[in-house]
């Protein structure tokens, strides 16, 4: 099922996921220690979307122009320097609000460029190593599920034992690694495919001036050499966004209602996650219980993505898709009461085993439907969109707690999954999977 390059692939994904989910689990209890204050959280996320989106928008662009493998590399080395610096500031002058800020926004360059690189290298790693997409999605899926039951654990173990903070260590040397692990894959596997009609590079078009306009352009006023790369880096940026966002909401009614279904299921999963359950242990004092809410929510993912993968031909698209949305409303109904911690940990695995299979069918229609050539721009603008809704979901979660309490908020959240299950469901364009 996995060829030596796309296991290299799927062990250099597998790192950077590991790092990210420590970080999750334990960014938001650092950040409510420091601060005490849940607003604090739905504040930073607000703060940090604005760039992160642009970091997506941007990324897109970059990898289909640059080398995706080139992109990948360098973007896990930036997010490895920006989690290191953490613990490092809190060892030296302490830890506040401003610095959350500043090293969120480093994160947001180094994360959302990687994110896009590796989702644009996947159909290339396919194909180098002749192995189907489908099933490969599906591994692909297994592995990252398997890494985020390992990243909660890894994470309340090293809390136990380092501290919350110095626990963050584990991020950096994961995305490291993950960074000189692609090194190791094939460049020829990051080549940007040829585009028909494609509109000349601005770097192609300033080659191509005259002498006398380069030496204007570049070797004289550093005013104007800064403004013409900024004007190159706009235009290229807004092709891209205009591209991805063609691609994703005026061509395929399959990738369109995809995104919409995955925005909605992150805004109510990120609530919870990066709100509603970090605020309700912390209130009762158990900090350390929510990393395994979540290691057991992915076991779940796991168990059903491992499902999915053998046996997806054995029912049709559609009966996957209304298993899995119905089997994930059942496990937030659960969680939105905010029960026992037995009856809680069950919710979780219910909702995390509803989501596999739901989770590899979409990214396997979105993978198959985007062309090649635009896959960059396109998987970019979607990566710029879903950071977009997530620190919007954290900032409505964190209003919601501190107008109405954790538990109200939890319901709320869970009413509108169930709407949009709804309407999910008697979708006309998701009838023919």
């Amino acid at each position: 099922m996995a060829g030596p390059v796309s296991l290299r692939f799927l062990v250099s994904s597998a790192l950077s996921l590991l790092g990210n989910s420590v970080a999750g689990v334990i960014l938001p209890l650092v950040l409510l220690a420091t601060t005490g204050d849940p607003l604090a959280a739905g504040a930073l996320a607000l703060i940090t979307m604005i760039p992160q989106a642009l970091a997506g928008v941007a990324g897109g662009a970059l990898v289909d122009r640059l080398n995706r493998c080139d992109v990948s590399v360098v973007s896990d080395l930036i997010s490895a320097a920006s989690v290191a610096m953490l613990p490092v500031i809190d060892a030296t002058v302490g830890l506040n609000f401003g610095w959350f800020v500043l090293f969120g926004l480093l994160g947001a360059v180094g994360d959302v460029p990687g994110m896009t690189a590796r989702d644009s290298l996947l159909p290339a790693v396919c194909e180098r190593d002749g192995v189907s997409m489908q099933r490969f999605v599906g591994l692909q899926q297994s592995v990252e599920s398997l890494m985020t039951i390992v990243g909660p654990a890894v994470a309340a173990l090293c809390m136990g034992l380092a501290g919350a903070t110095n626990a963050l260590v584990i991020t950096a040397c994961t995305s490291a690694a993950a960074a000189f692990i692609t090194l190791t894959v094939p460049r020829g596997v990051g080549k940007v495919p040829s585009r028909e009609n494609r509109e000349p590079h601005p770097v192609r078009m300033a080659l191509r001036s005259t002498k006398d306009g380069l030496r204007t352009l570049f070797a004289g006023s550093p005013v104007i050499r800064m403004s013409v790369l900024l004007s190159m880096c706009v235009r290229m940026a807004l092709r891209s966004t205009k591209d991805g966002l063609r691609t994703l909401f005026a061509g395929s009614p399959v990738i369109r209602m995809s995104v919409l279904l995955s925005m909605c299921v992150l805004m109510v999963i990120g609530g919870y996650q990066g709100l509603i359950l970090p605020v309700h242990f912390t209130l009762g004092d158990r900090a350390d219980l929510l990393g395994y809410v979540l290691t057991v929510m992915s076991a779940g993912v796991l168990a059903a993505s491992l499902i999915y993968a053998k046996l997806a031909s054995k029912l049709s698209n559609r009966t996957w898709y209304s298993l899995s949305l119905v089997g994930m409303m059942a496990g937030i109904a659960i969680m939105a009461t905010l029960p026992s911690y037995p009856v809680l940990l069950a919710g979780a695995a219910l909702l995390g085993f509803a989501s596999g299979p739901l989770s590899a069918l979409l990214n396997f229609k979105v993978f198959d439907l985007i062309p090649d050539e635009v896959r960059g721009a396109t998987l970019g603008t979607q990566n710029a969109l879903m950071l977009v809704v997530a620190p919007v979901a954290v900032f409505i979660a964190s209003v919601l707690v501190a107008w109405l309490g954790v538990g109200l908020a939890a319901i709320v959240l869970a009413g509108l999954w169930a709407a949009f299950t709804l309407y999910a469901l008697l979708s006309s364009s998701m009838r023919e999977l």
